[in-house]
């Protein structure tokens, strides 16, 4: 019988990439005992990671930043480009900021520092397969406190802001503070289904990803500060 037959939805599917035995062994021995999660593979470097996701098609990919090879970074920017519908968690030792954004702008969809502990890492992986954004909170205000020290957006960023109706930047807003769709519809009264349809225009808008691209894109290009949410109007901002 089915997971959908039995009435209980399907386990996420994992694969788990990191050069160093120990730990890899580690991040799939608490996984693989977690209920509603399934590691169907282990890779040892960057190219053995994009190659077992090929033939697995995994929901969720937990990726070392540095691995031979390929890197963490370019190895989520390769599977993103070719299996969108994969979460990247990035799983590592590494805090500093150039990492961080870069393995966001990657693709991305959660940063986990390795020192977060067995809990963090399952929730990291359910939160990310569910669709939603997440970065270890011991990175977090120091990565978008860095990143927010930017110029003006451009005239081409201020053409995509202007193209934004007044409820995407609420949604913006509150996606940049962390809420899921449940909690974005709790707080502006709508559906979840409503606000994915939010979210969905606004990565189209944009040309981003996922959920963390907005969360970039929306304190890189000053539509959102640090502490005070929603900055300014966009440019000729849209009704609806």
């Amino acid at each position: 019988m089915s997971a959908a037959e039995a009435g209980t939805a399907p386990p996420i599917r994992v694969i788990v990439a990191d050069d160093v035995a120990l730990l890899r062994g580690g991040v799939v021995t608490i996984l693989a005992t977690e209920p509603g999660i399934e590691v169907v593979g282990e890779a040892t470097s960057g190219a053995e990671a994009l190659a077992l996701a090929l033939r697995t098609q995994p929901d969720v990919a937990v990726l070392d930043i540095r691995m031979p090879d390929l890197d963490g970074i370019e190895a989520t920017r390769l599977l993103q480009a070719q299996l969108p519908a994969t979460r990247v968690l990035v799983v590592t030792m590494f805090h500093l900021d150039e990492y961080v954004l870069a393995a966001l702008r990657a693709g991305a969809s959660g940063y986990l520092l390795k020192d977060a502990g067995p809990e963090a890492l399952v929730d990291a992986v359910r939160t990310v397969a569910r669709g939603d954004a997440l970065l270890s909170p011991s990175i977090t205000r120091k990565l978008i406190a860095h990143y927010v020290r930017t110029p003006a957006p451009d005239a081409a960023v201020a053409e995509r802001l202007g193209r934004l109706t007044m409820r995407e930047i609420d949604v913006v807003r509150l996606v940049a503070q962390g809420l899921t769709n449940i909690e974005i519809g709790e707080r502006l009264q709508l559906s979840a289904g409503t606000i994915k349809t939010h979210v969905t225009n606004v990565l189209t808008k944009f040309g981003l990803r996922n959920r963390t691209q907005i969360v970039i894109a929306a304190y890189e290009t000053g539509l959102v500060e640090l502490g005070h949410g929603l900055v300014a109007e966009a440019p000729q901002r849209q009704p609806g």
